[in-house]
């Protein structure tokens, strides 16, 4: 159900121009919470406001490859099974927070950087399904693509504001330590359950 395609916004694409896909990409971000969950635990890592910028301009980069690229030549694939490697990515952010490879694999967590834009490329071909489920034509198309595009990294500015300003403000707090932990906890939870939840819609789908 994260951004899904409704007939509103096809009607908002119909009628509204280049703007309109701006508009319908910012949307589909901040209402993603798949994404939104992955990116709250990239920052949940990180130090500063550097590295948060180097970090979140590499996922960009990823999805925006993929989001443009797929799109334009039509590459498809199950949007189920999609959201599904999306919401391991949210477990595996998760999961990477509270030491768990150094604890439970005893081996040393992967490269971040490389990490986040792997992820950037599955969450940007996750974003090109989406866009593809509408019927954009061939007018403009490129245009329609970029536009949609620019909306998402709008819509992931827009919402990783809050994000970001609650985390730095928590980390001087007492209580934050036990804050991180709960926190991601319950972004593997929640990566679990969408996981689950994405395989039993392709299940279905299937049937």
């Amino acid at each position: 159900m994260a951004h899904g395609v409704s007939s509103a916004d096809q009607a908002i694409l119909d009628s509204g121009g280049l703007f309109s896909y701006i508009y319908v990409g910012a949307k589909h971000m901040l209402t993603g919470y798949d994404h939104l969950l992955f990116l709250a635990g990239v920052i949940f890592y990180l130090k500063g406001f550097r590295d948060i910028v180097k970090f979140i301009t590499v996922f960009t980069i990823g999805h925006s490859i993929t989001l443009i690229g797929a799109t334009y030549l039509g590459i498809r694939a199950d949007e189920h099974l999609i959201d599904a490697v999306i919401a391991l990515s949210v477990v595996y952010k998760g999961f990477e927070n509270l030491g768990g490879f150094e604890k439970y694999l005893s081996v040393k967590s992967p490269n971040l950087l490389l990490m986040v834009f792997l992820f950037g490329l599955i969450h940007g071909f996750g974003l090109s399904t989406r866009l593809q489920s509408f019927d954009v034509g061939t007018d403009e198309f490129l245009a329609k693509i970029v536009c949609f595009n620019v909306g998402v990294e709008l819509g992931q500015v827009l919402a990783l504001v809050p994000i970001v300003f609650l985390i730095t403000l928590w980390q001087g707090k007492k209580s934050y330590n036990a804050f991180y932990k709960a926190a991601n906890t319950y972004l593997i939870i929640a990566g679990i359950a969408l996981f689950c939840y994405q395989i039993y819609g392709f299940i279905n789908n299937a049937h």
